[in-house]
């Protein structure tokens, strides 16, 4: 069997296991919690333009990944890019598809039923600032990110090229907003905690250092 071949049908069971899962997620949190963790926020707000996007995109590549599986011809409408469309990239792509998988998960496991996605608006989350949230603030999106550049990678197009900005420049906007609200949440503490953990990538030296702990 060729890469090719192999990647295809990786990707359209990866997206589809996605899916799954974090349906699955967030309908036994609800049924655990007795409230949504998914919040979307006010009609035509930035964060419900954001989620909405997102939503689209995530139903988009779930149907081009299956649809390549079944009708190979696809790839003609997706814009692939020759040059790059190698094994070597492709399975670059896999593997930082599987390392986005893997950091994700252990960040909402550890998260547990603190995981919200959306700002809570009933304020009831904490602030975080221990574990995964010790190295950076948004780890949760930082996986996203390489899952993004994995897909592309998988995937080499001007497709999935397009979800690579777009996504990127949705999750840029969805961090804003809620540092914004944990900010006016957690007031100076979250102010000291800025200051320790970077948003993005850990700074391990200063964040592994002494008097890390509130």
């Amino acid at each position: 069997m060729s890469t090719d071949v192999i990647v295809s049908h990786f990707l359209a069971i990866f997206f589809t296991m996605i899916g799954v899962h974090y349906t699955c997620r967030s309908l036994g949190l609800r049924k655990r919690t007795g409230v949504s963790h998914i919040h979307y926020g006010a009609a035509v707000s930035k964060s419900w333009f954001v989620r909405w996007v997102f939503n689209l995109f995530r139903l988009l590549i779930l149907a081009v990944t299956v649809a390549r599986v079944f009708y190979p011809n696809v790839d003609a409408y997706l814009g692939v890019f020759p040059a790059l469309y190698t094994p070597v990239v492709l399975w670059t792509g896999i593997g930082l598809l599987l390392c986005s998988f893997g950091l994700i998960d252990y960040v909402h496991s550890y998260m547990h039923t603190d995981w919200r996605s959306g700002i809570d608006a009933d304020g009831k989350a904490q602030l975080l600032t221990q574990g995964p949230f010790r190295y950076c603030r948004n780890p949760l999106f930082a996986g996203v990110y390489i899952g993004q550049i994995g897909l592309f990678l998988a995937l080499p197009s001007l497709f999935t090229l397009a979800c690579l900005i777009i996504g990127a420049g949705m999750i840029a906007i969805q961090t804003r907003l809620e540092e914004a609200a944990l900010r006016r949440t957690f007031g100076q503490a979250y102010e000291r905690y800025c200051e320790r953990a970077p948003r993005w990538f850990p700074r391990f030296g200063k964040a592994m250092g002494p008097g890390w702990q509130d």
